[in-house]
C-alpha cells in the first residue's frame, strides 16, 4: 500500500478535493486526504496524504503556514476575494505604502477574525459555505490566530491600489479576512485578488510537484518516488528514538520510556513523533516525565 504524503502544486481553478480525487485515480486506492484547503481561487502548497499517512493529516494541516497575498483596495464584495460579487466600491487613490504599513502593525501577533461565509467552519452542523449559497448570512463568533509575519512587498497606487503581502501564520488564519479588514482599516475598503501558499509546515512550495509532472511519474512507474516519508514530513517535530523492544511495545500500543538525551524527560506533556531504529516513523505519542504514550500508530504490528 502507498504510504506518505505528497507535496503538490495546486494549481488554480479547482478545490483541494479535486486534487484529492486526482491522487486517487493516480494511485488506485481511496484512502487520500489533503491537509489544509485551498480554495480554487488560490494556488501552491497542498500537502495530500496517501495510505497510512492520512492519520497525520490533522498535524500536518494545524502547522504554520505562509502565503504571498494580493490585495485590491478601493472594492469590496460578498465573498472577501476577486470571485465574489462587489458590495461597496470607494476611491484608494489617496493611500501610500506608508499608510499601508501602518495599518498593518495592528494586525501582527494574536488577533481575532471573524471566519468568513465562505469559510467551511460549522454553524448549527451545516458549514458557512453552504449556508452562503443559500444567500445567508449568521454572526460568527470572532477566533484567535497569530500572525508571525506581514510584510508589504509591492505597492502600486491608483483608484484601486494594489499591494503584495508577504504573511506567516497560525493554521486558521483566513488570508481574505485580513485582506479585508486591512482595507477596512485603511478607510477604502480591500478583496483578496490572489493567492500563493509557499509553504505548509516543514512543506516548501519549491519542493512541491505539478499535477502534470505527477501524471508523468505515472506513466514512467516512479510515481512511489513522490512519496514523502511521514518521517519527513513531520521534520520539526519532537522525536525520540525507540529499540526493537520498545518499538514492539508502541505497535501494540503500550507506553514505553524514552531514552535519555531527547529533551523529552520532563516538563509539561508535548507531542512527539516515535521512530524505529531506521528512522522511520513508529506513532505519535504524548510525552510526559519520559514516558511516551501512543495517540496513533501508524505502521501494523507485525
Amino acid at each position: 500500500m502507498p504510504n506518505g504524503v505528497l507535496a503538490v502544486h495546486k494549481p488554480g481553478g479547482i478545490t483541494s478535493h479535486d486534487v484529492v480525487g486526482i491522487v486517487r485515480r493516480l494511485f488506485g486506492t481511496r484512502r487520500v486526504g489533503h491537509a489544509g484547503t485551498l480554495d480554487p481561487l488560490a494556488t501552491g502548497v497542498l500537502a495530500v496524504c496517501v495510505g497510512p499517512a492520512t492519520r497525520i493529516a490533522e498535524y500536518l494541516a494545524a502547522s504554520t503556514k505562509e502565503y504571498i497575498a494580493g490585495v485590491e483596495f478601493g472594492v469590496q464584495t460578498d465573498t472577501q476575494d476577486a470571485t465574489g460579487r462587489i458590495v461597496a466600491e470607494d476611491d484608494a487613490s489617496s493611500l501610500t505604502p506608508a499608510a499601508v504599513e501602518e495599518a498593518l502593525r495592528s494586525f501582527r501577533g494574536t488577533i481575532r477574525q471573524v471566519p468568513p461565509m465562505v469559510s467551511a467552519v460549522h454553524h448549527e452542523g451545516r458549514r458557512l459555505y453552504a449556508l452562503a449559497r443559500e444567500g445567508l448570512t449568521v454572526e460568527r463568533a470572532p477566533r484567535e490566530v497569530t500572525i508571525s509575519t506581514v510584510v508589504l512587498e509591492e505597492f502600486v497606487a491608483g483608484a484601486r491600489a494594489t499591494a503584495r503581502l508577504r504573511v506567516g501564520c497560525s493554521a486558521g488564519t483566513y488570508i481574505r479576512a485580513l485582506a479585508a479588514d486591512l482595507g477596512c482599516a485603511l478607510g477604502v475598503g480591500g478583496a483578496m485578488a490572489s493567492l500563493v501558499r509557499t509553504r505548509s509546515g516543514s512543506i516548501r512550495l519549491e519542493a512541491c510537484r505539478t499535477l502534470e509532472h505527477l501524471v508523468a511519474m505515472r506513466e514512467a512507474g516512479r510515481l512511489a518516488e513522490a512519496l514523502v516519508p511521514i518521517a519527513s514530513a513531520l521534520a520539526g517535530w519532537p522525536r525520540a528514538e525507540l529499540d526493537e523492544a520498545a518499538t514492539e511495545d508502541v505497535l501494540h500500543g503500550r507506553p514505553v520510556r524514552v531514552r535519555e538525551g531527547t529533551g523529552l524527560g520532563s516538563g509539561m506533556p508535548v507531542l512527539a513523533l516515535l521512530v524505529d531504529v531506521r528512522g522511520d516513523a513508529v506513532a505519535i505519542a504524548r510525552v510526559a516525565d519520559a514516558v511516551a504514550a501512543p495517540l496513533k500508530v501508524l505502521v501494523r504490528a507485525t
